[in-house]
Order: structure tokens, then C-alpha cells, then sequence
């Protein structure tokens, strides 16, 4: 597993828990959900194009 996306993924998470709580504090409750949705979408993205690597690796080594 490749350390960078472990760091892109923390980076994420901490940039959107500040954002989160910026803007629960501001009385923006709507946004906060909105900008926690939208850094899981992103997440996910990078997850799904990860496993997607693997699976095709996978699938060169076996000959498939």
C-alpha cells in the first residue's frame, strides 16, 4: 500500500473536520453536512480507482 494515499485520505479528513466545525459553529448546519458528504464522495473516489488498480493488477498477473 502506497503511504500517500493514507496521507491523501487523512488530509481530507482533517481538512473537512475543520470545515465541519467552522461552519456548525457559524449556525451553517446544512453546509457542514453538505461539505462532510462531499469529502466522503471524494474519499470513496480515491478508494474505488485504488481497488480498481489492484483488481486489473490482479488480473494481468493471473492472465485474465
Amino acid at each position: 500500500m502506497q503511504v500517500d494515499l493514507i496521507f491523501k485520505v487523512a488530509a481530507i479528513g482533517i481538512l473537512v473536520a475543520v470545515l465541519n466545525q467552522l461552519l456548525v459553529r457559524s449556525g451553517r448546519e446544512e453546509q457542514a453536512m453538505m461539505t462532510t458528504l462531499a469529502g466522503l464522495i471524494v474519499v470513496l473516489m480515491i478508494i474505488v480507482r485504488e481497488i480498481s488498480n489492484l483488481f486489473d493488477l490482479v488480473k494481468s498477473t493471473f492472465g485474465f
